[in-house]
């Protein structure tokens, strides 16, 4: 691995049309999940000029009968759901308005052959439940950062959603909901030292684009910046490219269509470690792409907060309909104090992680609640874990692993 680099992420706002297609899909998610923790959805989200439309498969008690056809008043809740989501990120601009959009929604029962190969037997038969989707799946963390996530990426985060909280308090009010960020930094002997470049491109009010406004609207970005990142990153020498293309008044999904599953890399390490291709947003628990990716990123992370290495990477791999994972690899690209294989099978070897079958990870971690909105901007990773909410960012297992290990 080299250790003198640049290395670059980027992150996308809230207001982001694919980020609103996420956050409205995770809504759907979290509507269905509060009514019926065993509920299925798989929703796909496209937004443009003031439309919504939503497609995909869904069942669940309170939303769906048992003959299949919608229970009375549930279509008005996904579509208030989806209103409500909206207007919290802010849009109230006449080419998307969450007062008058128009709403499509052509969601329907789940298909009865996916429900077959997913759902446990009956009672007193010995099939567990199968994973929702073949799939490969990765988690990673490192020390970077005290989220034990990659720097450029938790520092985009960071930049976006610090710009969001003072655009909604009023610190900010010349700022739109659309926005987006990058961060370079250079890293030495394996650890980032300096930020040589920052892009933040954000929507804004009109008349932000010369003169004084452009002036205070470059300045304020340039103050959340240097309280994000940390003391003696950025010199004289750091590049700055604020709106690089000027102007910036129409944007999200009037301004650019948007579509749930765009952002996975956004979602995940901003390319510093491998996805295995699925996106999370719009997904009940469980569908793999989005279980299995918390487990695995939840495991790397004890792994490196229990200090037994300070870089890691695990890929866990499923078949539909197969409860059991097919395979379990750990690499601690050579940072590791015990072999990798000897992670590996203090991993196989804790019970409470139930082998790590797809109601095994639901389990341990508690996702079937309604949870995953708030994960749909500015990563599903290293966020802080308060009550219910990103139950993967703990690091309650290290102990069990240096147990294991001892």
């Amino acid at each position: 691995m080299r250790q003198s680099y640049l290395f670059t992420s980027e992150s996308v706002s809230e207001g982001h049309p694919d980020k609103v297609s996420d956050q409205i899909s995770d809504a759907v998610v979290d509507l269905f999940l509060s009514k019926d923790p065993e509920a299925r959805v798989a929703c796909e989200t496209l937004t443009t000029t003031n439309n919504v439309v939503l497609a995909g498969e869904v069942r669940g008690k309170g939303m769906i009968d048992t003959d299949g056809n919608w229970v009375i008043g549930a279509k008005a809740e996904i579509e208030k759901a989806v209103r409500d989501t909206v207007k919290a990120i802010g849009y109230e601009q006449s080419g998307f308005h969450w007062g008058d959009l128009t709403f499509v929604n052509h969601l329907h029962p789940q298909s009865a052959d996916i429900a077959q190969g997913v759902d446990a037997g009956t009672e007193g038969s010995n099939k567990d439940e199968g994973a929702g989707d073949q799939g490969i799946m990765f988690g990673f963390a490192c020390d970077e950062t005290p989220d034990l996530m990659p720097a450029p990426i938790d520092y985009s985060h960071k930049i976006l959603e610090q710009m969001a909280a003072d655009r909604k308090n009023g610190t900010a009010p010349f700022l739109e909901p659309d926005s987006k960020s990058q961060v370079t930094l250079r890293y030495e002997d394996g650890k980032p030292v300096a930020c040589t470049a920052v892009v933040v491109s954000t929507q804004h009010a009109e008349g932000y684009d010369e003169g004084d406004k452009e002036a205070e609207l470059h300045n304020y970005v340039k103050g959340v910046v240097r309280n994000i990142l940390p003391d003696g990153f950025l010199s004289d020498d750091t590049a700055w490219h604020i709106n690089p293309t000027g102007k910036f008044v129409i944007g999200g999904p009037d301004g650019d269509a948007g579509l749930t599953g765009r952002k996975i890399i956004v979602d995940t390490y901003g390319g510093a470690a491998p996805h295995g291709g699925g996106a999370f947003s719009g997904k009940d628990p469980t569908k793999v792409d989005r279980s299995a990716a918390y487990i695995t990123r939840h495991l790397a992370k004890n792994v490196v907060a229990a200090g037994l290495a300070t870089r890691c990477t695990i890929q866990i791999a499923y078949a539909i309909g197969v409860s059991e994972p097919l395979s379990l690899y750990v690499d601690t690209h050579g940072t590791g104090t015990v072999a990798d294989d000897k992670i590996e099978d203090a991993i196989r070897g804790i019970d409470k992680l139930g082998g790590l079958t797809p109601r095994g990870i639901r389990t341990y971690l508690g996702l079937n609640k309604p949870i995953y909105q708030t994960s749909a901007a500015y990563g599903h990773f290293g966020r802080k874990a308060e009550g219910d909410l990103f139950p993967w960012e703990r690091t309650d297992l290290a102990d069990d692993l240096k147990a294991a290990l001892a």
